[in-house]
């Protein structure tokens, strides 16, 4: 009877501590929607938003952290269990980073709107962060459902943002290389595009986690990183 108290009271600490993880995502996937927005609308109101709510993301991240360190202490998880709630922690730093990269985001709007556009640059950086988004909702769904196949996909995805990112990273190039005028609003608006490849970065972390939580491995390879830009660079240069 003892055992079984304290199995129940670990599943009610864990389905709390679930919650508020995708409570905390939902949180993220809307600050990367916002800002991106914000960035191809040029709305200042929506991009002070994002900087405010990255406070409650943060709140969020500390209350599990919080949360986890006590179930730890109190129900003395078995090695099974003990992985669901270090998972859940790595997962949490994860989602706290994307939120910060958001905000990053949403610091740019403002010097941004003092610029003369970039020719659609900042439609198709709305469309590379949607695409985050949607990698990072399959991500949590892999979590909640333990998928490993639908976080494996996730993983494979991230190919696709690295080659969005260098795509844009050659189209600032050019432009840069066309008009010196170019060169300020280029150099914040490739910051904004680095941003976004390494949330890509984090959502791949996130379902590598998944893939953990449900083989008790990592991914047998290694992702290979798409990102040339270092080479772009260089060769712009000779």
């Amino acid at each position: 009877m003892s055992q079984q108290h304290i199995s129940s009271a670990f599943d009610r600490d864990l389905e709390g501590i679930q919650a508020r993880i995708m409570k905390m995502g939902g949180l993220v996937e809307q600050a990367i929607l916002d800002s991106a927005e914000a960035l191809d609308t040029r709305d200042q109101k929506l991009a002070d938003k994002v900087r405010v709510g990255d406070k409650a993301i943060d709140t969020l991240e500390e209350l599990l952290n919080e949360e986890a360190a006590r179930v730890i202490a109190l129900r003395a998880p078995t090695a099974i269990d003990l992985r669901v709630i270090l998972s859940v922690m790595r997962i949490s730093a994860n989602l706290e980073r994307i939120g910060d990269l958001a905000k990053n985001l949403a610091k740019r709007n403002a010097v941004l709107m003092t610029m003369p556009q970039i020719n659609g640059s900042a439609s198709q950086l709305r469309r590379m962060s949607r695409d985050v988004q949607l990698m990072l909702k399959d991500a949590l769904d892999a979590y909640i459902q333990r998928d490993d196949k639908l976080a494996m996909s996730v993983i494979e995805r991230d190919v696709d943002i690295d080659q969005m990112y260098n795509t844009l990273f050659r189209e600032f190039l050019t432009f840069m290389l066309e008009d010196p005028r170019n060169i300020t609003p280029c150099m914040h608006l490739h910051f904004i595009a680095k941003n976004v490849e390494r949330m890509g970065d984090h959502v791949t972390s996130i379902a590598e986690q998944v893939v953990f939580l449900v083989t008790g491995e990592k991914p047998d390879e290694p992702r290979q990183k798409e990102d040339n830009t270092s080479t772009d660079a260089a060769l712009s240069q000779r």
